[in-house]
C-alpha cells in the first residue's frame, strides 16, 4: 500500500460528517476518528515547499522561513495526525508556520507506518439501502476498526516518545540559533500529535500507554532501558487542536503554557476530559487557554478544503489562535 493510499482523501461532507470513533464499542479502549487518519482535499493552488530529510536519525519534513538563517527564527515542532509527515496537507500546515518565522520540524512519529484509512468505502456505497451492500459496508468498517486497533498497538507512547526525544536533541544541536532565539522549543500538535504536545510540556511523562492506558514494562527496543529520560518540560510552550487519546493524567504534571483548540461534542476529546484538564491546569496555576468550536468536525483545524464557509472560518480562527499563542510566548 502506498503512502498516498494510506493518507487518503476524506469524504466531501463537512459538518455533517460522521465523527463517531473507529471502534463501535465505547468500552473496548480509546479510538481515533477517520478525521485523524485521512486528508481533506488539498486547497487549490497550494503545494508543499519544504524538504524531507533525516534529523537525529529520524525522518522529518523541514520547512524554513525564506529569510533563515539571515534573520532570527524560532524552532517549532509540528506533531501530526495519523496521516503522518508525508501528508501534503500536513506539510502545507508546516509551511504556513514557517512563513510566520518558524523553523518547522515535522517528525515521522510512526516510522513510515501512517494510519490505515477509510477510503475503501465510497460515498455512494455508504448511501446504499441494499441489505447486501449494507452488510458489506459493516464488514469493511469492522475490518477498518481492527486495522486501526493494530496500528495503535504499534505506535504507543513507549515508541513515540523516544522518537521525539531524539528529534528534540538534534534540533538543539543543528538549530541551536533558532532554539536560542526563542528561548526554547515550541510545539503544535493535531489529533494524535496533540497528546504528545501535552507530554512534551510536562515535567514528568505519565507512565501509560497511549493505546491501553495500562502500565507497561520498559521496552528496550524503544530505548527506555537505556536510562532515565530527560526531565521535562522539553518545550517552552505548546498549542494543540482536537487532541485524541488524552487522559486526565496527561494534565497533571504540565509545566509549559498550552493553548487548546477543541471541538464541541467531540467523542475523541470528551467534555469530561476537557473539563478535568481545565480544572487541573487552573489548580496548577498554569497559564493556558481553551477555545471550543461548535458546528465543526473533529480534525477541522488541519489544512484541508471544506465547502462549508463556517468550517473554513473556524479553521482560520483556530490557526490564528495557535499562532498567536506561540508568538506571545
Amino acid at each position: 500500500m502506498t503512502d498516498q493510499d494510506l493518507a487518503s482523501r476524506a469524504p466531501e461532507s463537512d459538518s455533517h460528517e460522521d465523527t463517531s470513533p473507529s471502534r463501535a464499542s465505547e468500552d473496548t479502549g480509546p479510538a481515533i476518528s477517520e478525521h485523524c487518519t485521512t486528508d481533506r482535499p488539498t486547497p487549490a493552488g497550494e503545494a508543499p515547499t519544504g524538504e524531507t530529510r533525516k534529523l537525529g536519525g529520524i525522518n522529518v519534513y523541514l520547512s524554513k522561513p525564506n529569510s533563515y538563517p539571515s534573520n532570527p527564527s524560532k524552532l517549532l515542532l509540528l506533531l501530526t495526525n495519523g496521516a503522518g509527515f508525508k501528508s501534503a496537507n500536513n506539510q502545507i500546515q508546516a509551511d504556513r508556520f514557517a512563513k510566520e518565522g518558524y523553523v518547522v520540524v515535522m517528525p515521522d512519529l510512526f516510522e513510515g507506518d501512517p494510519a490505515p484509512n477509510s477510503s475503501a468505502i465510497s460515498e455512494a456505497e455508504a448511501q446504499t439501502s441494499s441489505i447486501l451492500d449494507i452488510f458489506k459496508l459493516k464488514a469493511a468498517e469492522t475490518a477498518k476498526s481492527f486495522l486501526i486497533d493494530m496500528w495503535l498497538a504499534r505506535h504507543t507512547q513507549e515508541k513515540v516518545m523516544p522518537i521525539l526525544e531524539k528529534v528534540v536533541h538534534a534540533c538543539e544541536g543543528e538549530f541551536a540559533d533558532a532554539v536560542g532565539n526563542g528561548g526554547g522549543i515550541y510545539a503544535v500538535g493535531y489529533c494524535i500529535g496533540g497528546r504528545y504536545v501535552l507530554l512534551l510540556a510536562s515535567e514528568d511523562v505519565p507512565d501509560q500507554s497511549g493505546w491501553t492506558r495500562t502500565q507497561k514494562q520498559p521496552d528496550e527496543e524503544a530505548g527506555e532501558a537505556q536510562g532515565a529520560a530527560k526531565k521535562g518540560p522539553l518545550i517552552k510552550a505548546g498549542a494543540l487542536a482536537h487532541a485524541t487519546l488524552v487522559s486526565p493524567e496527561d494534565f497533571q504534571s504540565l509545566k509549559a503554557p498550552v493553548s487548546l483548540v477543541c471541538v464541541e461534542n467531540d467523542p475523541m476529546f470528551p467534555d469530561e476530559i476537557r473539563i478535568a484538564g481545565e480544572d487541573t491546569m487552573s489548580g496548577l496555576q498554569l497559564e493556558h487557554e481553551v477555545q471550543v468550536y461548535p458546528g465543526v468536525p473533529h480534525g477541522f483545524a488541519v489544512v484541508g478544503d471544506y465547502d462549508d464557509p463556517n468550517i473554513k472560518q473556524a479553521q482560520s480562527t483556530a490557526y490564528e489562535q495557535m499562532l498567536k499563542w506561540l508568538n506571545e510566548h
